[in-house]
């Protein structure tokens, strides 16, 4: 886990999120998380890591249910660090993080090479997203080898920033269903 924990350490320290998805995570129905990733390359020195993406956020819950808790899918931990979900879902609880959700499932789109440094990266996929008024993907920068935090913490911050909208609707419901009795 040493390795881990270091590679976990380093997407904390140097993930950007350069760009947020404009609106919240939805709080009854599942929400898509389109995602540009963009990393320096360890192969290519001086060109960048570009991987496309989503994230399908299964129906977030605030309050955790007891039982099972988050599920990842499709965000490589087995292969990359040979590591179960299971594993992945302890080594985040040891830290203190808890995903408010049942089930996250990524699925990668596109593995390209932008032949340029990370910055150059940066302003080519930011003014792309703007020329197209892309409001739904975000844009994240972070290390190659540890993409999978980086994309999970751009997914955590949006639970946060939607937390406050959701807690409310969360209440709006209650409401309507105490009429209704």
């Amino acid at each position: 886990m040493d390795e881990l924990d270091e590679k976990w350490e380093r997407a904390v320290r140097e993930t950007r999120i350069i760009k947020y998805r404009l609106r919240n995570l939805l709080a009854f129905d599942s929400t898509e998380l389109p995602y540009i990733s963009l990393a320096p390359s360890s192969v290519n020195l001086g060109d960048t890591v570009v991987r496309k993406g989503k994230v399908i956020v299964h129906r977030p819950l605030i309050i955790l249910p007891q039982g099972p808790f988050a599920q990842f899918e499709g965000f490589d931990f087995e292969e990359d660090f040979n590591l179960t979900g299971e594993d992945i879902r302890r080594f985040l609880l040891m830290r203190g993080i808890s995903f408010p959700t049942l089930k996250y499932k990524n699925e990668t789109y596109t593995l390209d090479i932008f032949e340029g440094e990370l910055e150059k990266a940066v302003a080519y996929f930011s003014d792309e997203l703007e020329r197209r008024e892309d409001v739904h993907s975000g844009l994240i920068a972070g290390p190659e080898d540890a993409w999978q935090f980086s994309v999970l913490i751009y997914v955590a911050a949006m639970a946060v920033r939607s937390a406050s909208s959701d807690i409310e609707q969360i209440l709006g419901e209650l409401r309507r269903r105490k009429k209704k009795r």
